[in-house]
This record gives structure tokens, sequence and C-alpha cells, in this order.
């Protein structure tokens, strides 16, 4: 099978697995909203009177755009609220030709039943799994919302935490991975990293040693290790940022967290041991002041590669 045709097929089974749980969540949310359905108000409705209760300022131009919704239909249907005395219109503060749509309160009494029953209905759901499971969930949900939604980053994009139980074997995990996919080093890169982390837990010294682990809607998304050298000297280990967050700043804040704490703990100096070809972080480490001490051909992890010392007097 040629390349073009591997990826084709990879393709074609990857369009088989969105489709198939497209039609699982249509079927899962027709279930859950059977409930509300059973009210006067079909789902679309229901859709409607929720953008109005929570978001202020609509025009029908925004619900038509944000729910994808036929013009002609949803004009029927805000005429309908409106003679039911559910909705009022205003004449926009920027545009007087636009108009406003807003719940009256006697809306906002009629949604509240039906928002009662949607809570409901997605707490049972959940209340089933192992907290676990919804917290796997609903990490999930946030990834297919960030990677096909067009939504805007999140003011703090990322919050730095200590290190927590199940992050080494993450970490380690996450490296072999992606330093293969990358640059295609082989499973003794994995090994060690699993090895550098072994010892550091093993022999940790909370007083001269730490780590940070960055974390974007409860996945972890990069790292970095500071372990003593000696009583002087500092070493900074293993920085890595996930593809999927670079960009934002990361990589540099997890090495000025490192020299910051370095100094604070009184050490005159800081070291690096890294590869020519992560031009990457190489440049993190330039802008942090590092310079280059030494460098030396070596063949590890399946690749020929320029081995770099670096160093930083603090």
């Amino acid at each position: 099978m040629t390349a073009i045709n591997a990826a084709a097929s990879v393709l074609d089974q990857q369009i088989a697995v969105v489709r198939g749980f497209s039609r699982f969540y249509t079927r899962l949310v027709g279930l859950l909203n059977e409930g509300i359905l059973k009210s006067e108000y079909s789902l679309t409705e229901v859709r409607i009177l929720y953008e109005l209760a929570h978001r202020e300022g609509l025009s029908a131009s925004d619900l038509v755009r944000d729910l994808g919704l036929d013009a002609g239909y949803l004009s029927r249907v805000l005429k309908r609220f409106e003679e039911r005395g559910l909705l009022s219109r205003t004449p926009a503060p920027q545009d007087a030709r636009q108009t406003t749509l807003a719940l009256t309160a006697a809306g906002r009494k009629a949604f509240r039943p039906l928002d009662r029953a949607s809570r409901d209905e997605i707490a049972q759901m959940l209340q089933a799994l192992a907290a676990p499971e919804r917290d796997r969930l609903v990490k999930s949900m946030l990834a297919i919302e960030r990677l096909l939604g067009d939504h805007a980053e999140p003011a703090v994009p990322y919050v730095l935490r200590p290190l927590q139980s199940g992050d080494i074997g993450w970490i380690t995990h996450r490296q072999g991975v992606l330093y293969n996919q990358e640059y295609g080093w082989d499973e003794t890169f994995e090994a060690l990293v699993a090895q550098i982390l072994a010892k550091f837990v093993e022999e940790f010294d909370p007083r001269r040693e730490r780590a940070w682990v960055a974390e974007r809607e409860g996945e972890v998304v990069g790292s970095v290790f500071m372990v003593k050298e000696s009583d002087t000297v500092a070493k900074l280990r293993l920085l890595y940022v996930e593809p999927s967050a670079r960009g934002l700043g990361i990589g540099r804040r997890l090495v000025d967290e490192c020299i910051a704490y370095a100094r604070a703990r009184g050490y005159r100096r800081m070291v690096l041991w890294t590869n020519d070809v992560l031009a990457s972080a190489r440049r993190i480490y330039q802008a942090a002041g590092f310079q280059l001490v030494e460098q030396e051909n070596h063949h590890s992890f399946g690749k020929d590669l320029v081995g770099q010392n670096w160093a930083l007097d603090l």
C-alpha cells in the first residue's frame, strides 16, 4: 500500500468514527430532551429560549447565525413568543433600525422548569458514571469544542501547578510519544525519561528541587523539572510543551519559573543538556540568557545527534 493510499485509508476510518459519534450523540440528545419535549415547546424553541435567558443584547440575526436556524422559521417562532407575552423587542442602542430581543418576566418563568428539567436529565446521566469517568467525559467534550469551535482563547489559557500523583507516568508517556512523532527517537529515550523522573521522585529534596506542570482545561500540556546538581548548581531537566498548547508562552514561563526558584534558593548557576535539533527549546534557553558551553556528536535514541550543554550564571 502506498503512503497516499494508507493516508486515505486512515482518513476514511476517522470519518467513520466521527459519523458514528454524530449518530450516537444525536440519539443521546434526543433521549435527554424527551422530558423537555413533553412540554408544549419544541427542542428548537427551547434552544431559542435558552439563548435569550442567558445572553443579553441578542438580535434575530445573532440567533440565526449561532443556532443555524432558517430566518423565516425563527421569525415565526419569535412572533409566537411575542404574542404569548414571553418576548419583548426594543430598538438596539447602537442602531435604532436593529431590534434587541429579551425575555419578559413571563418568558423567564416559562423557561425555568425547562432549564431545570434539562439540568436534572444531564445530572442523572453524569451520576451514573464514576468520578474519574465524569472527569474524562467533560475533558473530552471541552477538547471537541476547542478543536472544532471558533471560540477565542480564554483570558488565562493555562495554569501552573505542582507535581501530582499520576504525572510522572503521564509525562514519561507523552515525551516518549512526542519525541518519536516529531524526531523519530526510539523507545530508549522514553526509558531515559523514566529513569530521570524515577530518580527525581526517589531523591527529591523539597528545599532545593521542584517540578512545574502546566495544565490547560484539566489536561497536562507541559512540564519542567529543576534538580540539585551541587550546592551551587541547579539543573533544568525535561522541558516539554504539548503541540496543542504551543504559542501560549508556556515553555518560556516554565524556564522562567526554574530560574526564579533557583535564585531564591541561592544557586549560583543553572545548567541543562539538550540536542541541537530541539530548535524551539534552544531559542527559549537563549532568550533566557543561557550560553552554549560545549557540544559533541553522539548516537542516541536511534539517531545521530549533537548534544549541547548550556549554562546560565544566576
